[in-house]
């Protein structure tokens, strides 16, 4: 793939919520191939965090796509050899790696938590992504720590 692009695959949107995000999230909480399961796991894990949050007046699809939006990184930093010495450069992500890095952290401190079913543990990570806390979200602010502590290499920037 030197010279061109590859083709960005079109998804369908999901059965129930019509979401094409929905669709991407569960493509990447899909293992060996069960995408049923991927389905049952988080549309589960929705109905518990509605229950969780009856207070808040919003969906557990809102609550889901705000939790997703609280732990996404603005700034990563990336590894440059200048002179001999490697500097740790901050960068801007483009919006689509943005969003896989999201889906990919909240899903893997998902799998780290105790709980007995997975849809118990994704719903208790959408939770705690929604309140700013939990693994996912300090991911983002160690990341973003790690950038500003590097701001000053910003100008090695590739």
């Amino acid at each position: 793939m030197r010279k061109s692009k590859p083709k960005i695959r079109v998804l369908l949107p999901d059965p129930k919520f019509r979401d094409t995000l929905v669709t991407r999230f569960i493509n990447d909480l899909m293992m060996q191939g069960k995408k049923n399961l991927a389905y049952d796991i988080f549309y589960e894990a929705l109905d518990i965090v509605g229950k969780r949050t009856e207070k808040v007046e919003k969906t557990p699809l809102e609550i889901w796509k705000q939790a997703l939006q609280n732990i996404t990184p603005a700034v990563e930093v990336r590894s440059r050899r200048v002179g001999g010495a490697t500097f740790q450069i901050p960068q801007q992500i483009r919006d689509s790696r943005k969003l896989s890095l999201s889906i990919k952290a909240m899903i893997s401190y998902a799998r780290k938590r105790s709980g007995k079913s997975m849809s118990d543990k994704l719903a208790a990570e959408i939770v705690a992504a929604y309140n700013e806390e939990g693994g996912a979200f300090k991911k983002k602010e160690d990341i973003h720590r790690m950038a500003e502590a590097n701001k000053a290499f910003s100008h090695f920037r590739f």
